[in-house]
């Protein structure tokens, strides 16, 4: 794994999009972690409480789309790239540091080997000194992601030999061509008829 910035307050930044200084976001990651002294055990119960909590759209038969962290929070849902807007902003409010994660996967069924973009989360772990990727998607039939400092469990497997690949860089700011998709279209559905490719 690289890193796009090697400035690390670039991986605790409150944006438009990653806006954990909104009052809701910022007082809902204090209340999630107040009994929680480890910035493991923190990172884990935000990462488990996104995954869990709030259900991946599509998972939930749900066409409302969201972006922001505060949007996500709000309606309570969003796909995977908006899961891990919320899930940075949550980390970074309590002062982990998170960036973001994409994958090359095939559609699902397949569609004349269409390939298309997934995303996640990279976490900083300052006790070990050490970046995770973790896939806050949310867990559903044979989707099983975990937290774990030392066997990393995405949502996804990968097959190189039709195309998949994860990027080795973990961004600071969510892709902006994820972000654009996001906001042009007014409901899920619009969106998974032209749903952000590789960049």
């Amino acid at each position: 794994m690289k890193l796009d910035s090697q400035n690390l307050n670039d991986y605790l930044t409150s944006d438009l999009i990653v806006d954990w200084r909104t009052p809701e976001v910022r007082q809902k990651a204090l209340d999630l972690t107040r009994s929680l002294t480890n910035e493991i055990d923190k990172a884990r119960c935000l990462y488990e409480w996104v995954r869990d909590t709030i259900p991946h759209s599509n998972d939930a038969g749900l066409n409302i789309l969201t972006c922001t962290a505060s949007e996500v929070l709000c309606h309570g849902t969003g796909i995977c790239f908006a899961k891990s807007h919320l899930l940075a902003a949550l980390l970074r409010a309590v002062d982990i540091p998170a960036g973001f994660c994409y994958q090359v996967l095939r559609l699902d069924p397949p569609v004349n080997n269409e390939l298309t973009l997934h995303g996640f989360n990279g976490v900083y772990l300052a006790s070990l000194d050490k970046w995770i990727r973790v896939d806050a998607r949310g867990n559903t039939g044979d989707i099983v992601a975990r937290f774990s400092v030392d066997r990393e469990q995405l949502a996804f497997a990968m097959d190189p030999l039709t195309g998949e690949f994860i990027y080795e860089t973990i961004f600071a700011a969510p892709a902006g061509s994820v972000v654009e998709k996001l906001k042009k279209y007014d409901s899920r559905t619009e969106l998974w008829q032209d749903l952000p490719k590789a960049f």
